[in-house]
C-alpha cells in the first residue's frame, strides 16, 4: 500500500513538471524558433488593420487563442447603410437593423414592417396568393398560359 502511494505521488511530480514544462513557452515561439531561417531581434509587434481585440498579445501561459471568446464588433445597416450592398447581403434594404429584400421578403414586403398572411409569399413587394394567382402561380413569377387556371398552385390542374 505505502509503495503504490509512492508511485501515484512520483506520477503526480512528473505530470506536474511536464505541465509546466509544456506551458513556458506558446505554440507560435515554438514554431518560430523551428522554423526560422533568420534571427530576428524585433517582437511581433499588432497589426494595425486587426480589430484590437484580435491584434492584442496573448497573455495566457500556455498560448491558447481565445478567438471564439472574443466578441466582434457587429456593423448593424441602421449606422452603416452600405452594409447592405455588399457583395452576399441578405438584401439591399435596411429594416430593424437588418438588411432585407423588400422585393421578397414576407415580413417587409414593399415596405418595412409589411407582412404578408400566412398563405401569401412576395412576389416584386406586393403579397400574393401562390395558389390562385395566375401571374405568379405556385412561384413568383410562373404564368399561367392562356385559357388556363391556376389552382392549388398549379396550372390547369383540373
Amino acid at each position: 500500500m505505502k509503495g503504490s502511494i509512492q508511485v501515484f505521488f512520483l506520477l503526480a511530480m512528473l505530470m506536474a513538471l511536464a505541465a509546466i514544462t509544456l506551458s513556458a513557452s506558446t505554440p507560435e515561439e515554438d514554431r518560430d524558433e523551428w522554423f526560422s531561417d533568420e534571427e530576428t531581434d524585433t517582437p511581433n509587434e499588432p497589426s494595425d488593420d486587426l480589430p484590437t481585440t484580435l491584434s492584442q498579445p496573448k497573455t495566457s501561459l500556455r498560448g491558447a487563442s481565445r478567438f471564439l471568446a472574443t466578441r466582434a464588433v457587429a456593423t448593424t445597416c441602421d449606422k452603416n447603410p452600405k452594409v447592405c450592398k455588399a457583395a452576399g447581403s441578405a438584401g439591399r434594404d435596411c429594416c430593424k437593423k437588418k438588411c432585407v429584400d423588400l422585393k421578397t421578403d414576407r415580413v417587409n414586403c414593399g415596405k418595412c414592417g409589411k407582412k404578408c398572411k400566412y398563405s401569401e409569399i412576395c412576389c416584386k413587394g406586393k403579397c400574393l396568393n401562390p395558389m390562385s394567382d395566375k401571374k405568379n402561380c405556385g412561384s413568383c413569377n410562373n404564368k399561367c398560359k392562356k385559357g388556363s387556371s391556376c389552382v392549388f398552385g398549379m396550372c390547369s390542374y383540373a
